[in-house]
């Protein structure tokens, strides 16, 4: 075989595992959101947000990340949740339910990416960080404030509160179901 018809087989082999790897994402098709650009309310709300996240990753289970954060103090991977509860300010944290019952916040990395405000019950895949923190009472109201509580709701916390956070540094807001 001459040299050129090699580079011409190795380039076309090249191109088709390249077409190839790309079909396997899922995700592919989702919008990549700018990083730092707040959203606000939008029409469509699945899409990528934060560093770019394709569809080969390992799934973790909730109940897997708990063990891990409550035996160590920290989980790092991707997990899978239901957007429950999002800022209303500019989307700057989201709040997912944990299958003890509890409720965890996650925030975003270096505050570089934000969700739409919108995004309440549709799924979500995120990769990031877990801990295990205290969160101060001063941190818990302003939290309260940025969903919208009244002033008589916020009054009532004044324990600070032992729970997992989650740092997100990258999201994919799936379709409902």
């Amino acid at each position: 075989m001459h040299k050129s018809t090699i580079y011409s087989l190795l380039i076309g082999l090249c191109f088709i595992s390249l077409s190839c790897s790309n079909s396997k994402d899922p995700y592919a098709d989702l919008p990549q959101h700018e990083m730092g650009k707040v959203i606000g309310e939008v029409e469509s709300v699945p899409g990528k947000f934060g560093e770019n996240m394709d569809g080969n990753f390992q799934l973790a289970q909730l109940s897997s990340m708990m063990e891990e954060v409550e035996k160590t103090g920290s989980y790092e991977g991707v997990i899978q949740g239901e957007i429950k509860e999002v800022c209303t300010n500019k989307g700057c944290w989201f709040s997912m339910d944990l299958p003890n019952g509890e409720s965890m916040r996650v925030t975003f990395k270096d505050y570089g990416f934000f969700l739409p405000t919108n995004s309440q019950g549709y799924p979500i895949i995120i990769k990031g960080v877990a801990n295990m923190v205290e969160t101060d009472v001063e941190t818990l109201r302003h939290f309260a404030e940025d969903q919208g509580k009244s002033e008589e709701e916020i009054a009532k916390i004044t324990e600070p509160k032992r729970e997992i956070t989650f740092e997100a540094s990258s999201a994919i807001i799936q379709e409902k179901a």
